[in-house]
């Protein structure tokens, strides 16, 4: 929870908030199911303190994992550190006896697919579709 603040702003700077999301809301949602599954990447700063420089938030239904709020710092970024995450989250499912893994991805967002080929992912031949049950604004 000390870490909130910084993975908004991480969030933020990604470009992975959405209007209609409040992320504050999903770290403390995600704070009751499944809390291991939400990891933070810490290295030293400039000060010499510690900073979060990325993000996985995962969860596992019985049937197949998700990853959501995959985030590495604009500055960090192609420094292993989303493998590493990925890496780490796949571990802890399959720990989980999880057989498949999904990440959502923006059509758009053509730099992140490539990052996600290179780590084995692929793309699947379905859509994916949504209903708010709860509404954050």
């Amino acid at each position: 929870m000390e870490d909130e603040a910084a993975a908004v702003a991480l969030w933020h700077d990604c470009g992975l908030l959405r209007p209609w999301n409040d992320p504050h809301k999903d770290i403390a949602r995600k704070q009751t199911v499944q809390p291991g599954l939400f990891l933070v990447a810490m290295a030293r700063g400039l000060d010499g303190e510690n900073v979060l420089v990325g993000t996985a938030m995962a969860g596992y239904d019985g049937h197949r994992g998700s990853v959501y709020y995959l985030a590495v710092a604009p500055g960090r970024q192609r420094l292993a550190i989303g493998r590493s995450l990925m890496e780490r989250v796949e571990q802890q499912l399959l720990a989980m006896g999880c057989p498949k893994v999904h990440v959502l991805v923006r059509t758009a967002n053509v730099q992140v697919m490539a990052f996600y080929e290179k780590l084995g992912y692929a793309r699947d031949d379905a859509l994916s579709l949504g209903k708010r049950l709860i509404p954050d604004l």
